[in-house]
């Protein structure tokens, strides 16, 4: 008896030597006839199905490997690797030369052949021939088959086992008669490709039927050539074991392919999945980038703009729309903004989880450039509210000033009025002394009066003096009236100056004329009691003055009535004031009390990242639901701007200082969840234990600056020198070797399967083995492959790979 020794190493050193009893060979070296037959074609099929990739073919198992070229080139073919030089000459000796080359080449793969040598090969001995093609077929198709723990022919047996498991009449527990029925190869063929044949309409009694439908099928459809004849295996009572095991092993090898290839485009499917969800949020990143940047370049303009209205209606209108860019436009870019910073946090946990480069946003658009943007904008903002408040302030004390010009001015020319009329009458010339006398007290009452007003028409003119100095927007008609007013009073000291020389110089007259009339009432007694009469007539007439005293009596009520007004507003302002002071004393501590507990959240060791999130929620609810407290705020600082009330002494809270805090409130919520939501990206990514994670919260919350390792670890953690650790980064620190990640070198050799090991891929490749959406992928950022031999539209697979993992450039 002889035996085929053959050796199968395992990686970890330990060898399991294979022992195949020859015992179906006699003892005059014959095989039993039918399973010879089997071999033959069985074997002779095998050879062809890989001589055919050399372009060449057998006829004759034993004639054809007689000079050992074709075996050398079959080894070539199945092994990939080169052979020495085959001699080509004729004799004998060269012949056994080239068959020593093939059977050295086989012993180099572990196998050690006994009682196989090059003369019965170059002699055509068929049973040393079909033992040696059988110890290739077992070395190169299934030694190296491998299922669970089980290699070679158990191996083969183990996968036939689970493979054919659920189909009813199949029980394979051998590599004869348990296929003798064709259910077994059939099972096989429907467990993977189901839509070649329908197992149900099947019939155990119809063998024929069975092997003939599973044999043509695998030969048309799964590239497996015809290697026995159903008539081979259903005339023996016990079919060739090495020529079913051959036949099976070639089903293996083409569903295990197909299997490996499905692998390797499922492999390359996720990769690129990543690859395009990562490169989707980029896009999104940079288009909310370009926005939010946008916004900023036209907002800050305008908040930079001090350019003052001339009416307080108008600068009232730009409080307003300041107003509503604080409550309506802002907060949703504010929340933007944030969103923003979150993306680009998620996007850099998921590329470093799949081991893929950092993200680098263009130019001018990185997160610094956007804070830096959002910092000039919140400058410019402070000031313009500012300036705004001032303005107002300004316009106010305008629109006071003119209407106190225009009420001055109004009760001098109503003092005025009809003053020069007066002035040139010339009554005097008709006059008595006596009457003169009178009109002279009068025009020195007129004069008296003149003098007084001269205060007052000074302060109407400086009056109109600070409204021309403050630029108020009607000044031109505040000039117009002051200069009439100032020619007025110019024209009427004139004529009062003239009426006096003139009532002086008629009285002068009319006491020469007395002087005369005395003498003459010296002598005329009735004349001159009807002059004393005359006289107490005309003394009625000088009690004009207590007309004025009348009307000033009259404005007193009025008066007190202005002020009760005045009094009324300022206690509707101080309700405002109190209003706004409650409300605000009470939200601002609320926010507070918030971001307290959200930091304590962050810094909590207990509990795991799901309870802190579910926390976290629950803040981010109760915040929500808040915000109608703050909308009301600022509704009541609305009605305080409107009443033009700029103090509040019952408050150390602005506005603003709400509306920053909540606007802080709300992102740190976004950002603490965005955290927690990163560390349950990088825990699942990474397989850290909740145990883990406690532990590496409590290192990071007592890290310890002061060690000698700090310099190097600072880095690691913070390579940007930012002076801050996020706990993300010290996670990544902390576990960086431990990711089960795909790399390059994976996804090249899943290419190198797709690409059946040739170092390019086609297109017409990927689109067969890939989803279209993945194949157009590849096909438009693959670069062509420069290699030797490559035909055109070839395309280089490696540098893809390389470069999606940032270690190359495309």
């Amino acid at each position: 008896m002889t035996q085929v020794e053959t050796t199968v190493s395992y990686g970890n050193g330990f060898e399991e030597v294979y022992m195949l009893q020859e015992d179906e060979w006699d003892r005059d070296m014959l095989l039993d006839p039918a399973w010879e037959q089997q071999q033959r074609k069985t074997f002779t099929a095998w050879c062809n199905s890989h001589l055919r990739k050399a372009g060449t073919q057998i006829e004759n198992i034993e004639e054809d490997f007689r000079n050992g070229l074709k075996l050398m080139l079959l080894l070539e073919v199945i092994s990939g690797e080169r052979l020495p030089k085959p001699d080509r000459g004729k004799m004998r000796f060269h012949k056994i030369a080239n068959v020593n080359k093939a059977l050295d080449f086989i012993t180099s793969k572990g196998v050690k052949l006994v009682s196989i040598g090059a003369e019965e090969i170059v002699d055509g001995n068929v049973k040393m021939t079909l033992g040696m093609i059988w110890t290739i077929i077992l070395r190169f198709a299934i030694q190296d088959i491998s299922v669970e723990e089980t290699s070679a022919k158990e191996g083969l047996l183990l996968w036939c086992q689970r493979k054919t498991a659920p189909y009813r009449n199949v029980n394979v527990q051998n590599f004869h008669v348990s296929w003798k029925d064709g259910l077994a190869f059939c099972a096989l063929i429907h467990r993977h490709r189901p839509d070649l044949l329908d197992y149900s309409k099947l019939n155990k009694d119809d063998p024929m039927g069975n092997l003939n439908l599973a044999f043509d099928i695998a030969e048309k459809h799964l590239d497996i050539p015809k290697m026995l004849d159903a008539e081979d295996i259903i005339n023996t009572p016990k079919p060739d074991e090495r020529a079913i095991m051959t036949y099976v092993s070639c089903f293996y090898h083409a569903f295990a392919g197909a299997e490996q290839a499905e692998t390797a485009a499922n492999r390359i499917c996720k990769v690129l999945g990543v690859n395009q969800e990562n490169e989707k949020l980029m896009e999104e990143y940079e288009r909310l980038a370009s926005e939010l940047l946008e916004w900023i370049r036209r907002t800050t303009p305008w908040l930079e703009n001090r350019t003052p209205e001339k009416t307080m209606v108008e600068m009232q209108r730009k409080l307003e729309d300041f107003r509503d860019y604080r409550r309506q436009h802002k907060p949703p870019k504010v929340q933007e903004k944030c969103q923003l910073e979150i993306n680009f946090n998620t996007l850099q946990t998921k590329l470093r989880i799949s081991n893929r480069p950092a993200f680098m946003p263009s130019e001018g658009k990185m997160v610094s450039d956007i804070t830096s943007a959002w910092q000039g904008l919140e400058q410019a903002e402070k000031g313009y509210e500012e300036w705004l408040l001032t303005e107002i302030r300004r316009l106010e004390r305008l629109d006071h000033l003119a209407e106190k010009f225009r009420q001055k001015a109004t009760n001098h020319e109503n003092w005025a009025s009809g003053k020069e009329l007066i002035l040139s009458q010339k009554d005097y010339e008709t006059a008595t002394l006596i009457e003169m006398k009178a009109l002279l007290r009068k025009h020195e009452a007129f004069e008296s009066d003149l003098a007084a007003h001269q205060d007052r028409v000074e302060q109407i003119a400086a009056i109109a003096q600070e409204l021309n100095e403050l630029d108020y927007h009607d000044v031109a008609a505040v000039n117009q009236r002051c200069q009439s007013i100032c020619d007025l009073w110019d024209r009427l000291g004139t004529l009062t100056q003239k009426r006096r020389e003139a009532l002086e110089r008629t009285e002068k007259l009319l006491e020469t004329i007395d002087q005369l009339f005395l003498e003459f009432a010296k002598r005329s007694a009735p004349f001159n009691n009807w002059m004393e009469g005359a006289m107490e007539d005309l003394q009625d007439m000088f009690m004009v003055h207590t007309i004025e005293e009348v009307q000033v009596k009259k404005l007193v009520p009025q008066r007190d009535g202005s002020l009760q007004e005045e009094m009324a507003r300022q206690h509707a302002h101080e309700r405002l004031r109190r209003q706004f002071a409650a409300q605000a004393n009470l939200i601002g501590p609320w926010i507070q009390a918030r971001m307290e507990e959200i930091g304590r959240c962050s810094l909590e060791i207990g509990g795991t990242l799901e309870d802190q999130m579910t926390q976290l929620k629950q803040f981010e609810h109760v915040i929500v639901t808040y915000k109608p407290n703050v909308d009301k705020l600022e509704g009541d600082h609305q009605l305080i701007q409107e009443s033009l009330v700029f103090d509040n002494k019952h408050t150390n809270y602005t506005m603003e200082h709400i509306r920053v805090g909540w606007e802080l409130l709300l992102t740190t919520i976004a950002r603490t969840i965005n955290e927690i939501e990163t560390q349950i990206l990088t825990r699942d990514a990474k397989g850290i234990s909740q145990q883990q994670m406690n532990e590496f919260r409590s290192s990071f919350n007592h890290f310890d600056r002061g060690e000698v390792e700090f310099a190097r670890i600072m880095m690691l953690v913070d390579p940007n020198t930012t002076g801050i650790v996020s706990f993300q980064s010290f996670i990544d620190f902390m576990t960086r070797e431990t990711a089960d990640t795909d790399t390059a070198e994976q996804v090249v050799a899943s290419f190198r399967i797709l690409a059946a090991d040739k170092p390019y891929i086609l297109v017409e490749e990927l689109r067969r083995e890939l989803p279209p959406e993945q194949a157009e992928y590849c096909i438009m950022r693959m670069p062509p492959h420069g290699g030797p031999g490559a035909p055109p539209g070839a395309l280089d697979y490696t540098a893809f790979s390389t470069a999606l993992y940032g270690e190359s450039d495309l």
